[in-house]
């Protein structure tokens, strides 16, 4: 069984990091950051493309995550692939021990390194969790049975400070019922706004796990607001990094704040510390975490 259904099936407060594939075959450097942030991590998070950017692929990098020790939770998108394509790495997901699936829509190709490229968006990420959870079932997405199912625990995205909410808990719901068992939300600002989504979904019986990102420089503030489409890092939390002496040390602060109040209304964190992956046992036991 999934160590991470295991764990959120007994309530335990979840931990989860993110580490990305390389940009190339070389994986040294994501070796490194799966072994700083595996220790202190129930599971670790394998991107697909983040950005829409190149990298190795999140099957490849997952198994190698597996092959570490730690527990990595396959993550795919619906940008690149057709519905054949995307029912094909799941079963070879499966068939490679991978058993944690979060799946996503993806980000649009033209935010990304080739805007030429077209994206492909057969179906959306409700659309693969029922999929995959047919998959569970032993039938693919045609409804025929397969020689051999799969036992993914599936995950999806939740937005929490989107608005109007009214919507967003309406596409979250609507991916409970196509099979999603726990949420990774975008990065939380807002606890209030957090605690009331939780208070929204839970009753549904999915897992929250709140998303916390750090905001390390003055720079990352900006891209996240210029850049990232439904992600505003509110003014006084960007007056605070700008106005930090050591921005980074700040940032780290406010991530063990943010993970501390978190604990009282949330299954869990997922933290992105986007490179900094030293500082996440920093923040985990400054929150009171180990």
């Amino acid at each position: 069984m999934s160590r991470l259904r295991d764990a959120l099936a007994r309530g335990e407060f979840m931990i989860t990091g993110e580490v990305a594939p390389p940009l190339g075959t070389d994986m040294a450097a994501m070796r490194e950051a799966v072994a700083t942030l595996g220790p202190h991590c129930h599971a670790l998070n394998v991107t697909d493309n983040q950005g829409a950017t190149l990298h190795l692929s999140s099957l490849a990098a997952s198994r190698t995550v597996l092959d570490m020790g730690f527990e990595p939770i396959f993550q795919q998108t619906c940008r690149d692939r057709n519905r054949l394509a995307l029912q094909s790495d799941l079963l070879a997901a499966w068939t490679l021990g991978l058993e944690n699936l979060l799946v996503v829509t993806g980000d649009d190709p033209r935010s990304g390194d080739h805007p030429e490229a077209k994206g492909v968006f057969d179906i959306d990420s409700t659309q693969l969790l029922a999929i995959a959870h047919g998959m569970n079932e032993g039938r693919d997405m045609l409804g025929r049975e397969m020689t051999g199912g799969t036992g993914f625990f599936l995950g999806a995205a939740a937005f929490p400070e989107a608005e109007p909410w009214d919507v967003q808990r309406e596409r979250a719901l609507r991916k409970v019922e196509a099979g999603a068992e726990f949420f990774q939300t975008q990065a939380v600002f807002d606890i209030d706004k957090f605690a009331r989504a939780a208070e929204d979904l839970r009753p549904s019986g999915v897992k929250l796990i709140a998303g916390v990102l750090l905001l390390k420089s003055p720079r990352v503030v900006k891209f996240i607001n210029e850049r990232l489409a439904g992600l505003m890092v509110p003014e006084y939390l960007g007056a605070r990094i700008e106005a930090a002496s050591d921005p980074l040390a700040e940032s780290i602060a406010l991530a063990t704040e943010q993970v501390r109040a978190l604990r009282e209304v949330a299954d869990g964190v997922h933290i992105m510390p986007l490179g900094v992956d030293g500082a996440v046992a920093e923040i985990l036991a400054g929150a009171g975490l180990t």
